[in-house]
């Protein structure tokens, strides 16, 4: 790999179309909180001249310019889309960079990345190393198969240990996990945080000098004996590598006949691996001082899979029914997926989606498909629907600025605007042939927090904002709790959580106030109980006469609700005695002590007494409600928490601390 990637203005970006889906490379940043990717991203932009010197485009917007939430939050949180071109005009590759958050509370957002990109940069922090965090996250891309090369980012960082961080990622990745590229550190040269200009390509042994990068560009020269010796070093174990992934099986034993193999035959094997996502070249990168940018600009060009060779997601029919003859088509049938929703205050809902199949055009009418219930449950807050709407306009966009385009074909992502019934997730298709996709796996929300309105203007905008947050976020779950009375917000985090309450205020101009959560509990009952109902009244007229006589006794967790019929004689004629049952189901449902439901209890009914005119189905229901509070009396009432289930995956090194810390929290 080789040669110069020439860039284009923000504007020539937003001009130039690419009319083959070859000519376009979605690519996903990932990577643990604070590897650097934003920053790698803004690099790029300034390495294609995309940004300025100052980090503006040229309306003055930064790339990383969003709301104030996102101002503070845009390194960490939120998938953000970021169009750059490579190449002369009639050959160029229009890049689409994918900035994901590296918080795990955000992990919904970096699935989304996933879904959308075609491969992915790995980032990983010279001076971080690999934790848990970050094997979490390759396993994220493991998932779903997805090419990838690493970046080791970071390398003018005080604290920077590229040999070291290299060892941990081949420790934690595999042994495909090689160096493409080495960083030189030459004591005489090296700057001030001692990070060398230089880097070695040990493919075509050659080294790339940065030292005037920002003003000149790379300058390619040949390797001084010193980093010969470093190229000798760590060529072999490259080449190995690239031979072993091969589909030629002579070339290994070629290769350790002496022979030396084709610098070009090795190139094509090498993206052939990586294309394929089978071999994880290694790239040192320094976003000060450029070094790398340009290696990795060819990288994603050369070695990364163009979207027509990405694998299709299941689609189906809106009845169901699967559907297997699509492709990656400009011209073929519309299926496109949005990957991230937004509401601007001026524009309205602007929907980020990628376009797997066929062309969207500026104001055409398209099918909205919404079917995350059938995929993944009603109880997630989403219900389905099948609507037909006519798009707005279309656009690239980059940091703040919506830049119109004519066209999305497939291959491609922009931003669509006025879809304002469109989530997160829905599938655009034609309005004759409606399709649907499956939904990335979503993750269940894990902590709730309980809100109220802060003022009555705020509880009469609440409930559209948080529909509006719902849209855009599908880990979010709004719950209102029948028991408590609480309108819960079930978030990812204490991080997810903040984000959240933020963007109801400054985005949607809701104020909201966060109480304590109220717990919905069980009762059961401590021990063996009998208990008598007795409902007798006389008032004039007909009136009511009812006697029940039940044993009660708990089942064990788990255990449910039971009702045996034990009477003999006809003490409690046939008729009345569900009637008994249904009055023991509702005194269950209103609780014995505290007011929460009853559960895991076996309620016999083994005598009682009736009257032949006063006798009736509400006075027996009544009775039945009687005993079994009296029964409670006799026997006691037992409050139960709630019981979870969880897994833990954790490194064996941890395996005691982390016993240890649940069995602090009463876990079993």
């Amino acid at each position: 790999m080789s040669g110069k990637p020439t860039g284009a203005g923000a504007a020539e970006v937003a001009a130039h179309q690419p009319t083959t889906p070859d000519a376009i490379r979605n690519v996903v940043l990932v990577g643990p909180a604070g590897s650097g990717k934003t920053t790698l991203v803004e690099s790029l932009l300034h390495a294609t001249g995309a940004l300025n010197r100052t980090g503006r485009v040229e309306d003055g917007t930064t790339v990383s310019d969003y709301d104030e939430a996102e101002i503070r939050q845009q390194r960490s949180v939120g998938l953000s889309l970021v169009p750059l071109l490579v190449g002369p005009p009639d050959t160029a590759i229009k890049i689409n960079l994918l900035d994901t958050p590296g918080y795990a509370d955000f992990v919904g957002d970096m699935r989304a990345g996933l879904r959308a990109a075609d491969c992915a940069l790995f980032v990983v922090s010279a001076s971080e190393g690999v934790d848990g965090s970050t094997k979490a996250l390759w396993q994220e891309c493991e998932s779903v198969g997805m090419p990838r090369c690493v970046v080791i980012s970071k390398l003018n960082h005080p604290r920077a240990d590229y040999a070291g961080v290299l060892r941990a990622a081949q420790e934690a990745f595999g042994d495909k996990v090689v160096p493409l590229y080495v960083p030189v550190h030459h004591s005489d040269d090296a700057d001030a945080d001692g990070v060398s200009d230089d880097l070695v390509a040990l493919l075509s042994q050659t080294v790339s000098d940065y030292s005037e990068f920002r003003s000149k560009g790379r300058v390619v020269r040949q390797p001084s004996e010193d980093e010969q010796l470093l190229i000798e070093e760590h060529r072999g174990t490259l080449i190995e590598g690239v031979i072993e992934e091969s589909e030629d099986e002579s070339l290994m034993d070629r290769y350790m006949g002496g022979e030396e193999i084709d610098f070009d035959l090795l190139v094509d094997d090498l993206e052939t691996a990586v294309a394929r996502g089978s071999f994880f070249p290694v790239i040192p990168v320094c976003a000060v001082s450029g070094l790398g940018l340009e290696e990795l600009v060819e990288i994603i060009t050369q070695a990364f899979p163009p979207p027509s060779e990405h694998t299709f997601p299941e689609v189906y029919t809106t009845a169901g029914k699967s559907v297997d003859h699509l492709s990656c088509d400009p011209a073929g049938p519309l299926v496109a997926e949005v990957v991230k929703t937004t509401s601007d205050p001026y524009v309205g809902r602007i929907s980020l989606a990628r376009v797997f199949s066929g062309t969207v055009r500026p104001d055409a009418t398209v099918h909205v498909s919404g079917h995350f219930s059938e995929f993944y449950g009603s109880d997630r807050g989403h219900e389905n629907h099948d609507e037909d709407e006519r798009i707005g306009a279309l656009s690239s966009p980059l940091g703040k600025t919506q830049r119109l385009v004519d066209i999305c074909i497939a291959g491609d992502i922009c931003a669509i605007a006025k879809l304002s019934r469109a989530e997160t997730g829905d599938t655009l298709s034609d309005r004759d042939q409606p399709l649907v996709m499956e939904p990335w796996s979503m993750p269940e929300p894990l902590l709730p927090i309980a809100v109220v309105a802060h003022a009555k203007a705020d509880e009469d905008k609440l409930g559209q904002a948080l529909q509006r947050l719902a849209a855009e976020d599908p880990t979010v779950r709004i719950e209102h709790q029948a028991e408590t009375f609480q309108l819960i917000l079930w978030c990812m985090g204490e991080a997810h959580a903040d984000v959240l309450l933020d963007r109801l205020t400054s985005r949607y101009g809701v104020q909201v106030d966060q109480v304590p959560l109220r717990v919905p509990l069980r009762e059961t009952f401590a021990g063996p109980a009998k208990g008598k109902g007795r409902h007798v009244k006389q008032s004039g007229g007909h009136g009511q006469y009812a006697v029940c006589d039940i044993e009660v006794e708990p089942t064990g967790p788990g255990g449910g609700f039971e009702f045996i019929d034990k009477v003999v004689g006809g003490s409690v004629p046939r008729q009345f005695i569900p009637s008994v049952e249904k009055g023991v189901r509702a005194q269950l449902d209103r609780g014995l002590s505290a007011g929460y439901p009853v559960v895991d209890i076996r309620v016999t009914l083994y005598d009682g007494k009736a009257h032949s005119v006063d006798s009736s189905d509400m006075a027996f229901q009544t009775a039945g409600a009687l005993a079994l509070k009296e029964a409670a009396s006799a026997g006691g009432v037992a409050l139960l928490e709630p019981i979870d289930e969880i897994e833990v995956l954790i490194d064996d090194d941890f395996v005691g601390a982390v016993m240890g810390d649940l069995s602090t929290r009463r876990a079993k």
